[in-house]
C-alpha cells in the first residue's frame, strides 16, 4: 500500500477520500492511454506514483464535473509579450 494514501494531507488537498480515489482512477486511466506525465520521472516509475507525485505537486485537480484537470504552463507562455498579467 501506498503511505501517501493513509496521509490527511494528500486528501485534504483533492478535497475528500472519494474524490482522491476519483481522481486517482481517472488519471491512472489517461497514463495508460499514453498521456505523459506532468512531473519528473523515469519511465519505469510505478504510475500509481507517477499520480500521487502530479497531486503532491498540484499539478492535477478534479473540476466541478469530476474531470481531471491539469495546471501547466508551456515555457513559452510566460514569456509571451502580447500578455501580462492581467489577461492571466
Amino acid at each position: 500500500m501506498y503511505e501517501e494514501l493513509k496521509q490527511e494531507e494528500i486528501v485534504n488537498l483533492v478535497g475528500g477520500r472519494f474524490k482522491l480515489s476519483t481522481l486517482i482512477q481517472k488519471r491512472l486511466v489517461q497514463l495508460n492511454r499514453g498521456a505523459r506525465p506532468l512531473v519528473n520521472c523515469s519511465e519505469d516509475t510505478d504510475r500509481m506514483e507517477v499520480v500521487l507525485r502530479e497531486i503532491r505537486a498540484g499539478k492535477i485537480y478534479l473540476d466541478t464535473s469530476n474531470e481531471v484537470r491539469m495546471i501547466e504552463l508551456s515555457p513559452d507562455f510566460m514569456e509571451s509579450p502580447d500578455l501580462s498579467p492581467e489577461d492571466m
